[in-house]
């Protein structure tokens, strides 16, 4: 029965792991409930003695009629029983929950579904450590399904494990481990002749057995539990920080690589043309801005390409990067380069637009005031949300966007930095005749800049392509047939091939959805169904990304579509000045803007504002300047003990009435605890406690039956102290001996001087190296945090007294095996023996 309880003890110990997952605590009770559940079907299998199979069986059983009772309670009969109708309701609920986690990102709500999902789990882990560890005995084998349940927080959530919740589950397999080891050690060398206590015409009189002591090896067994725990949750804390990478994939919607938090992607391509050819334009959104130019909203940025279409990697949204902590993380790639022009919108999203948990917005967003657990994706800067969604939302969004002229993209040659491989990743089956035509439509450039306005140019100028929402497909073979042949398509084509050809010339490139900038109604900008548009984005080293436009635009074309200015070529000085062409970032780089319609700065964000004079400084602890303060707080933890000693000293020393809360001996607790002739005298106690922890420290220990007086006698002959040092060694035994045993102790000096005068007198007979172990590692003041851990230790093992049920020896029953028969046989005092006799 220990066995079975300390299985569902680990079980749940794993199962705080979970904590990371959820909101709330029903999922605690409730997986808590499962787990009494199987220990009181444990229980019951032990007590009847049924063999290995039938306990897990069992098991099951308890769990259906727990689960039907907490969550089809209405549908069963009589609340426990399962019948036809709870067994529907508990199908229901469980394709609810598994919905329900696809849906949300970790913390997840704790709806009924999830919660009947989590109970059932943590008691199926339950009843297979109870299986392994108490039935076939083979506990070390049960930390296989414990761990199973651990590496569920491990792969989902983007942070570690907490050491707590570490510590919890540890302690928990420890305590099964070290359960296993005394119930298989208490078996050793069990007694065949045990005695009895005679109680008269008690039939059912105790019975005491004599057992192996196994005290030793279990405390063995805790330190060494305990101290692989401690090296577990320190070691990785002084190793550097490795980036997780998730090898599962749990509730992951969408297409992509992804990694992190949970949220439900939907197919951003699969409704793009659905929008596009509604017959009734309806307004989606509206907004207004500090310079009244119409801009591309972006709401989703794909990034992996599989050969057939475009995905997007699994958005992560720490709590850091919550809308309501302040400025956004900084746009990648953007440093002092380019000029920034600083704008502010305000965005109000139509009550019709339903099942929308991503937030359009002009790129590079800075900073949202928006209401809501929006979170911000660092690498894509998508904002995004789980429980909240878009319909109906007013918010307001800064950003900071670049205005490069193409003078400066030219400078900027090929240099990608430290931009991630994905965004140049593509798959080997592509057709190489795709491959040759990127190549020849780039042959002449000699910038990533110029490849980039020669692949634009291709699509709206001099490749012959047309405006189409007649063409489907977007596989590998739709892709070639795209550029090759028809060379007629909507927006997504058009985004989609000018990326796949831009990574084949060496330009990182991933494809944006949204909405372009829309159409100016009263002073509003209106953004419709028909405004649905997708355009791919290009890193530039230095600027960031920068939107292309390879859709053709106006009334033979994606109506609402602009190409960007700093794609096209710039204006002769000599000409008359026209319009310029509005493109997907802003009017115009040097568009003077009104004093009134000027952003104010604090509502604009410090990346902004830094990007106008160069790069941020570098923030970061010099490498140097990390190890210093590593190396400082490895010694402040080290001096620990040392300090704790000093203290401890100059306390007892300078008032001599410090109380001594661990006596090291017997005697200084007699003293402290007034059990002495003359009752407490904490002063002689005090500094008899120092003079025993100075002889520790020196490795001098007294003998425990060394008397004060024999301890004195034996230091002066050994070390030939002088006569100042024996004196002051005999005033202070004498001192103890007189507290001890005298009647009346009479007046007690100070002793403080004696003390320094002894101390002075071992450290003078010890080496240098043992001086300063003395000072910098006291074994005293180790051995005391010994003795502290040592007892905390075995507070343990009174859980390991509890007896659930009575032997049957303890029931006066005979323990002889089949084939022998009891028998009284006289014994000492008084007593009965009990003798197994042959038949």
């Amino acid at each position: 029965m220990r066995l079975t309880i300390a299985s569902a003890a680990a079980a749940f110990a794993a199962a705080v792991l979970l904590y990371p997952l959820f909101e709330g605590g029903v999922w605690f009770w409730s997986s808590l409930g499962a787990v009494l559940a199987v220990v009181a079907a444990g229980l019951v299998s032990s007590r009847l003695s049924l063999p290995a199979w039938a306990a897990p069986l069992l098991g099951l059983a308890a769990t259906w009629i727990y689960l039907t009772a907490s969550f089809a309670a209405e549908e069963a009969w009589g609340v426990f029983v399962p019948t036809k109708g709870s067994v529907a309701e508990l199908g229901r609920l469980l394709g609810v929950g598994w919905a329900d986690i696809q849906r949300f990102a970790a913390p997840v709500p704790t709806t009924e579904g999830i919660t009947l999902l989590t109970a059932g789990g943590v008691a199926l882990i339950a009843i297979t450590v109870d299986l392994m560890a108490a039935r076939l005995r083979r506990a070390a084998l049960a930390g296989l399904p414990l761990l199973a349940l651990a590496t569920v927080p491990a792969t989902i959530l983007p942070d570690p494990i907490s050491w707590p919740a570490f510590i919890v589950a540890a302690l928990g397999f420890v305590g099964l481990l070290i359960a296993d080891g005394r119930e298989r050690v208490g078996h050793w060398g069990r007694a065949v002749l045990v005695r009895r206590s005679r109680v008269a015409a008690s039939p059912s009189a105790s019975r005491t057995r004599t057992a192996a002591d196994t005290s030793g090896l279990r405390l063995s067994g805790k330190r060494i539990g305990f101290a692989a725990i401690a090296l577990a949750v320190l070691v990785p804390a002084l190793l550097p920080t490795m980036e997780p990478v998730s090898f599962f994939q749990f509730g992951v919607g969408g297409r992509g690589t992804g990694k992190g938090n949970s949220i439900s992607i939907p197919n951003p391509i699969a409704g793009l043309r659905g929008q596009l050819e509604l017959p009734e334009h309806r307004v989606v959104l509206t907004y207004t801005n500090n310079d009244d130019q119409p801009r591309y909203l972006r709401i989703y940025a794909l990034d992996t390409f599989d050969g057939q279409q475009f995905g997007m990697t699994q958005p992560k949204g720490a709590p850091e990067n919550r809308t309501d902590q302040g400025p956004l993380p900084p746009p990648p790639g953007l440093s002092g380069k380019p000029k920034i022009n600083n704008v502010v919108t305000n965005i109000q999203v139509s009550d019709e637009v339903s099942d929308l948990r991503f937030l359009p917005l002009p790129y590079p967003p800075s900073e949202i005031e928006v209401e809501g657990d929006w979170r911000a994706d660092a690498d894509s800067l998508m904002v995004f949300s789980v429980p909240d969604e878009a319909s109906g939302l007013e918010y307001r969004v800064a950003s900071g966007e670049p205005a490069p002229t193409p003078e400066l993209l030219e400078s900027l040659g090929n240099a990608r930095g430290g931009v991630s491989e994905r965004y140049l990743s593509l798959p080997e089956n592509l057709p190489p005749e795709v491959h040759q035509l990127a190549l020849s439509e780039t042959a002449n450039a000699t910038s990533a800049y110029e490849r980039a306005v020669k692949l634009q140019e291709f699509f709206t100028k001099t490749g012959g392509f047309t405006y189409s929402l007649r063409t489907q497909g977007h596989s590998s073979s739709a892709l070639a047939d795209f550029v090759l042949n028809v060379r007629a398509g909507y927006c997504e084509q058009f985004a989609s091939a000018m990326a796949v050809m831009a990574r084949m010339v060496g330009i990182p490139s991933r494809v944006a959805i949204g909405y372009t900038g829309g159409t100016k109604i009263g002073d509003r900008w209106q953004v419709a169904t028909n405004d649905s548009h997708s355009w791919p984005e290009l890193y530039f080293e230095g600027v960031g990304w920068l939107p292309f436009e390879p859709t053709p635009a106006g009334a033979f074309g994606q109506g609402s579509a602009r190409v960007p200015d700093y794609t096209q070529p710039a204006p002769d000085p000599t000409d008359e000045p026209t319009t310029p062409t509005t493109g997907p970032t802003s009017s115009s780089a040097d568009e003077p803007v009104a004093p009134s319609d000027r952003p104010n700065p604090n509502q604009v964000d410090r990346e902004a504002q830094l990007n106008q004079g160069g790069l941020p400084a570098d923030e970061s602890m010099p490498l140097i300047a990390k190890i210093g303060i590593g190396a400082a707080a490895l010694l402040l933890i080290l001096l620990i003990p040392a300090g704790v000693r000093l203290i401890t000293r100059n306390r007892r020393v300078r008032s001599l009435g410090w109380k001594v809360s661990q006596p090291a001996d017997e005697l200084t607790a007699r003293m402290v605890s007034g059990k002495g002739a003359t009752g407490r005298h904490p002063s002689v106690a005090a500094a008899w406690a120092e003079l025993d922890d100075i002889l520790y420290d020196y490795g001098m220990a007294r003998q425990t039956s060394e008397t004060p007086r024999a301890l004195a006698r034996r230091l002066t002959q050994q070390y030939e102290f002088d006569s100042a040092a024996a004196a002051a060694i005999s005033a202070i035994a004498s001192a103890v001996e007189r507290v001890l045993f005298a009647r009346d102790p009479g007046r007690i000096g100070p002793m403080r001087k004696d003390l320094r005068t002894v101390r002075q007198a071992l450290a003078a007979t010890v080496s240098r190296g043992r001086r300063l172990r003395a000072v910098l590692l006291p074994p005293s003041t180790l051995r005391r945090l010994l003795g502290v851990g040592e007892r905390l230790l075995d507070g343990f093992d009174l859980l390991e007294t509890i007896r659930l049920r009575r032997t049957a020896a303890s029931r006066g029953a005979c323990p002889a095996p089949a084939g022998a028969r009891c028998g009284r046989l006289p014994g000492e005092d008084g007593r009965t023996a009990l003798a197994l006799r042959s038949p």
